[in-house]
C-alpha cells in the first residue's frame, strides 16, 4: 500500500506541539493533513490556539472546532507548522503555490520558530524549478511586470530561459486573500536567491515573493524509506 507521505510528515510534527501553544497554521495540502490531526488532537483535550495563514486554512480549522485567533489578538507565537514547495539542504525556500505565501510569511516571522513539513518530492538542492510566486498589485501591472522583467535580466534570466506569467483561475486572474495577483517566475535554477530579493525591494507595487530565506528553523521531510528531520 502507498504511503501517504504528507500525512507521514504531520504526524511526525504532532511531536513538535504542546499544550497552551500558540501556533501558526500554514497552507496547502501537507498542512491540511496537519490540521486534521490537530482537529482529532483538541477533541481528545489539547489545549492550543492557532493562528491560520489564509481563509482555507481557517475554514477547515473552523469544522474541527480547533480554538483560533488572529495575529493581531496573538501577535508573538511559539512555533509555526507549513509546507513548502522547494526545500534545500540549508533550509531555503519556495513559497506560494497555493498563492498564501505573504500571509504565511508574516505568520511564521511573528513566531520564535518555523517548521517545514514536505515530502520528499519537495526536497532539492538548488531553488527554481518550482516557479517563484510573485504577489503584485493589480494597479499598474504592466509596469510592475516589466520592472521585474529587467531584474531578471540583469541577472541573467531572460528570453529562453524564463518568463513571467500570470496566474490564472478559471479563465481569469487569480487573486490572494490579500485582493492581489500573482506573478509565476518561471526561470530554471537560481544561484543567488538573495541578489534577487535585493532588488526585489526596488520594485514598490511587488508585495512579497515566494522566497523564505533564513526564516525556517527545521523540516521534517518524509520519505518512503522514513522521516528525515533537517535543522538549521
Amino acid at each position: 500500500m502507498k504511503k501517504n507521505l504528507k500525512k507521514e510528515a504531520a504526524i511526525a510534527a504532532m511531536e513538535w506541539i504542546k499544550p497552551n501553544m500558540k501556533l501558526g497554521l500554514g497552507t496547502g495540502s501537507t498542512a491540511n493533513e496537519l490540521v486534521h490531526l490537530i482537529g482529532d488532537a483538541v477533541a481528545e483535550g489539547l489545549t492550543i490556539t492557532c493562528i491560520p495563514t489564509s481563509k482555507a486554512t481557517y475554514e477547515l480549522a473552523k469544522t474541527r472546532n480547533i480554538p483560533l485567533a488572529t495575529l493581531d489578538e496573538e501577535p508573538l507565537l511559539d512555533l509555526t507548522i507549513d509546507g513548502a514547495d522547494e526545500i534545500t539542504p540549508d533550509l531555503s525556500l519556495i513559497k506560494g503555490g497555493g498563492g498564501a505565501h505573504l500571509r504565511e510569511k508574516i505568520v511564521a516571522c511573528a513566531s520564535k520558530a518555523m517548521l517545514v513539513i514536505a515530502d520528499e518530492s519537495k526536497r532539492v538542492e538548488k531553488l527554481g524549478t518550482f516557479p517563484l510566486p510573485l504577489e503584485v498589485l493589480p494597479f499598474g501591472l504592466r509596469a510592475t511586470k516589466n520592472a521585474l522583467e529587467d531584474i531578471y535580466a540583469s541577472q541573467g534570466y531572460s528570453g529562453s530561459h524564463g518568463s513571467l506569467a500570470l496566474r490564472q483561475k478559471d479563465g481569469a486572474p487569480f487573486v490572494t486573500d490579500n485582493g492581489n495577483y500573482i506573478l509565476d517566475a518561471s526561470m530554471g535554477y537560481l544561484d543567488n536567491p538573495q541578489a534577487l530579493v535585493s532588488q526585489f525591494a526596488t520594485v514598490p507595487g511587488l508585495i512579497e515573493h515566494g522566497f523564505f530565506l533564513g526564516i525556517a528553523t527545521a523540516a521534517i521531510i518524509a520519505g518512503n524509506d522514513g522521516i528525515i528531520t533537517l535543522k538549521s
